[in-house]
């Protein structure tokens, strides 16, 4: 090309709209909101050639606590959440915006000592004044909802584009019975949902939309006791953590940094790591041909000393 561009700026939707319908652009990827995503989807496919569009867009993560977990590192579970949750003020698209953990136990240590953390959190500066208003108006929605309790509400900043973090709870049937508790909240919030029962912790990993990322904290027992869990979060995110938490995203092979939908609008790619090339390439097969007319990397010779596969094999 005569010249590339590390950045184009305008407002709304204009830019990334007219790169997605340029003839010259064979591929798209987005990092974003689940409306602009769908919205650039739509663009991308009523193309005149359509191009592969990767849109990330929409998770919120769910972390659970398993009670062995719990009972054995409670103090250790809080803080990791907390740090995890507010990191760069929750705007990490791994952000942890979902907890779920057993309700019947004896839970309520935990939770005040994570209330602490989130209630002595500093404030911090969202992105952009968009980001700032939608997450002000999220905190505020579920703060009014009378099925969720607020738990703690972190101080905000006086200046521009400031906010706190923010700890609801609510019940696993309220959850389920409102669509809307599982929407994303965009910043550094998280909403805690008990359940009574293990099959009602398995109702709410099934209602699960794609997820960027899954986590389960859990004992050596427990983790054999939940199996199941884990059969269900292989097909609802991109990432399965045990022990961990979701908003470390490391540079390499295995990788995978994408999900079902809303995560991604395609599943079976990623935007970190070795295989994130692989959305802006494309396979071609030379059959018959005299072996100069081949690319360096094909010919029999193998001159640039690369790894090959041959007849099936590597070599």
């Amino acid at each position: 090309p005569e010249g590339t561009f590390s950045l184009l700026y305008g407002p709304g939707s204009e830019v990334g709209s007219a790169l997605v319908q340029h003839s010259a652009i064979k591929a798209a990827g987005f990092t974003g909101s689940r409306a602009g995503g769908q919205a650039l989807m739509k663009l991308a496919a009523e193309r005149p050639e359509p191009i592969p569009f990767y849109a990330e867009m929409s998770s919120i993560n769910p972390v659970f606590i398993l009670p062995g977990a719990l009972a054995e590192r409670a103090e250790s579970i809080a803080k990791g959440l907390h740090g995890s949750m507010t990191l760069g003020m929750g705007q990490f698209c791994t952000n942890p915006g979902l907890t779920i953990l057993d309700g019947s136990l004896n839970i309520e240590p935990f939770l005040a000592r994570l209330a602490e953390l989130v209630g002595g959190s500093s404030g911090g500066t969202m992105l952009n004044s968009g980001i700032g208003a939608a997450y002000d108006s999220g905190v505020s929605l579920l703060g009014g909802n009378d099925a969720v309790e607020t738990l703690a509400l972190g101080q905000a900043g006086d200046g521009v584009c400031q906010a706190g973090a923010a700890l609801f709870r609510t019940s696993a049937d309220a959850f389920l019975g409102q669509k809307k508790l599982a929407a994303e909240l965009f910043g550094p919030s998280t909403l805690l949902v008990t359940h009574d029962s293990k099959d009602k912790m398995l109702d709410l990993a099934k209602s699960f939309e794609g997820q960027l990322t899954a986590t389960i904290h859990g004992t050596e027992a427990d983790l054999e006791a939940n199996r199941e869990l884990l059969s269900i979060l292989e097909t609802k995110a991109g990432r399965v953590l045990i022990n961990g938490f979701p908003t470390g995203v490391e540079v390499c092979h295995a990788m995978v940094h994408g999900g079902p939908f809303p995560a991604t609008s395609d599943g079976r790619s990623t935007s970190v790591g070795t295989r994130a090339i692989h959305r802006f390439t494309r396979g071609v097969c030379y059959q018959d041909f005299p072996d100069p007319l081949l690319p360096a990397e094909l010919q029999e010779a193998n001159p640039q000393g690369i790894r090959r596969l041959v007849d099936g094999n590597f070599a």
